[in-house]
């Protein structure tokens, strides 16, 4: 049981970084990989640690509720919400005119 846990864990925060990765690619389309541009990069990296904030609070209190004792849940789906947003912003940049 403990490698299942481990191996949650890990998944969550590969997930994690892959929501951030998604942010990157997103300012990286916007802005180029110009100096002058880095505002793109700041502003997304911004809003990934806004979303990581609001979201994790929400999910450590369902963690803390209902799967108390279980940090590799809370990790795992903590990832896998980062996951998401990272995609949507990435799949939204493409919306922008």
């Amino acid at each position: 049981m403990g490698t299942l846990r481990r191996n949650s864990t890990w998944i969550g925060l590969i997930l994690a970084v892959a929501g951030l990765a998604g942010h990157l690619f997103a300012a990286h389309a916007i802005g180029g990989v110009r100096v002058s541009n880095y505002i793109a990069y700041r502003d997304h990296i911004f809003g990934f640690f806004l979303i990581a904030v609001v979201t994790g609070a929400i999910i450590a209190g369902l963690g803390w509720r209902f799967w108390k004792g279980r940090f590799d849940i809370t990790v795992l789906v903590f990832g896998v919400v980062q996951a998401l947003f990272g995609l949507y912003v990435y799949i939204e940049r493409f919306n922008i005119g």
